[in-house]
């Protein structure tokens, strides 16, 4: 496999969600040609990749994560040219757009599913002639059952499976017709959207595809082939991975992994304050980013070292700040002022970051919200609460997708645009110092001096000390030698080898001499 193309290395990724970003007709649902408009702003923050959700035609019975033409844009969304007029307008801004790929299963209103329905010698999703665990009745004339991935209205495609069992037929191996000509499909999808000009995919749950598959020994070779196939016809493109194993990932032929909340510590060890919960997650007790100063940053430097060492210089760990499945980083108790050592980490650490929509200027997870387009997926766990209007200024934002966030004393991008000490501000200054300075991008190296509070470690050589303090009360610890000119940083002071934050302070060091960005 080739090395990830070099612009990779310095991107800084923007999810957007399009549904509640921008609505630009007044129907009340964000869609292509809001993103459009407001790009200028993403310019102006330094974001250079957009990630942007599923915006193929769905029945949106999971959010667009039902889809029913892989070659269609949702007419809720905008069409085909809407999406070119993006691309193109985000190019001349430096910006790649980034499409969302549903590799693992279709709506059950696909015209694939509903032909397969009909078709007993059609392999194309994973159909059984008698009724086993998880499988749902047939909707159509075809005698069985069939394998939902998720919701029963997402059946599973046949990518095979790893083992066989005779007493279960419908477990085709990966290279039955079935599974060969979803292989195929893949690759002719994909190579259609970036023929358009789109520079890669995020895929959604692409550790699922190969059915029991121990070490998903099986998915890994599937995704390898079709990297191959990438590597030939599209060099520039990428490919980002929802697996949450980046050293499996990037094996697998990923050019980057993100760390996510339903996976490993990494990410939940850092953010998670408790703000939903669900069956499976792995215990990580108090997270670090707490006001009450209980956690540690050891478990997410462990996880990210051992996830470096396996990856080395053939793909990237992405930490993002959120996502449209989890709590932003304003939730539950913590608040917008305790972001700015969040960001700090984040936007100084050697992983690709990710920020989602809206977190950049401190929107809160909103809990007690409706079940929206299968939002609710647990008791405790609704996604809505992450997935609120973005708001662009003090004005109702006028979508109707979700309710915006009721405080009044809501954040909104227009007043952050004019305090140049609130967190947006912060964030674009420290994508412009990570972007001037490549000793604080993937590829520099880090040095830990303190894993507690404050957690202070160096960068660049040494050039750079960075500090977070995120909790509430003062801390401090020895750094040694003067660490230089502060050149971003809130409660922050040096004395005597010492470097001492107060409650939520946070601090980045240049050792040189330089006092600019």
């Amino acid at each position: 496999m080739n090395r990830p193309p070099a612009w990779l290395a310095d991107a800084v990724l923007y999810q957007i969600y399009p549904q509640s970003f921008a609505d630009s007709n007044g129907d009340g649902i964000g869609d292509l040609a809001g993103i459009e408009s407001h790009l200028d702003h993403l310019a102006w923050l330094g974001i250079d990749t957009v990630w942007i959700n599923p915006c193929f035609a769905s029945p949106m019975r999971d959010a667009g994560y039902d889809i029913s033409d892989y070659y269609a844009i949702d007419p809720r969304y905008g069409s085909k040219d809407d999406l070119a007029g993006l691309v193109a307008a985000a190019g001349r801004r430096g910006i790649r757009i980034l499409l969302d790929l549903v590799a693992g299963h279709t709506s059950d209103q696909h015209a694939w599913f509903v032909h397969s329905a009909n078709a007993p010698d059609d392999h194309r999703y994973i159909w059984a002639e008698r009724r086993a665990e998880r499988f749902e009745p047939s909707p159509g004339s075809r005698p069985g059952y069939y394998l939902p991935n998720f919701f029963a209205f997402q059946p599973a495609l046949n990518f095979g499976y790893a083992r066989q069992n005779p007493d279960e037929p419908w477990r085709q191996p990966v290279d039955a017709e079935g599974p060969r000509h979803n292989r195929r499909a893949l690759r002719e999808i994909m190579d259609h959207w970036l023929s358009t000009g789109v520079s890669g995919f995020r895929v959604d749950m692409a550790a699922s595809l190969v059915k029991d598959d121990p070490g998903t020994a099986e998915t890994v070779k599937l995704w390898q082939e079709l990297r191959s196939w990438l590597d030939r016809a599209h060099p520039d493109a990428i490919l980002l991975s929802e697996w949450g194993d980046p050293r499996t990932a990037v094996e697998a032929g990923f050019h980057a992994d993100f760390f996510l909340h339903y996976t490993g510590r990494a990410f939940r060890s850092l953010w998670d304050n408790g703000g939903i919960t669900a069956d499976g997650w792995v215990e990580v007790g108090p997270c670090f980013f707490d006001a009450a100063a209980k956690g540690s940053p050891t478990a997410f430097v462990e996880e990210w070292r051992q996830a470096t060492h396996a990856v080395g210089d053939r793909g990237h760990i992405s930490l993002p700040t959120s996502n449209h499945d989890f709590p932003r980083l304003a939730c539950g108790a913590r608040t917008g002022d305790q972001l700015h050592a969040a960001f700090t980490l984040q936007l100084t650490w050697p992983t690709l970051p990710a920020v989602y929509n809206g977190d950049e200027i401190g929107m809160r997870y909103v809990p007690g919200l409706p079940n929206v387009e299968g939002s609710q997926v647990g008791p405790d766990y609704n996604r809505a609460g992450s997935r609120t209007p973005i708001q662009w200024d003090a004005d109702d934002p006028g979508i109707t997708y979700l309710p915006p966030d009721p405080d009044p004393d809501r954040p909104d991008v227009a007043a952050q645009r004019a305090d140049h000490g609130s967190v947006l501000h912060l964030v674009r200054d420290l994508i412009a110092l990570r972007r001037a300075n490549p000793g604080l991008g993937t590829a520099g190296d880090v040095e830990v001096v303190h894993a507690g509070y404050p957690f202070v470690y160096r960068r660049g050589g040494g050039r750079f000390l960075v500090a977070v303090n995120p909790g509430a009360e003062p801390a401090e610890t020895e750094v040694g030698a003067n660490p230089g000119a502060l050149l971003i940083g809130r409660g922050a002071s040096f004395t005597d080898g010492r470097v001492r934050l107060d409650g939520f302070g946070y601090a980045v060091y240049r050792a040189d001499g330089q006092t600019s960005l």
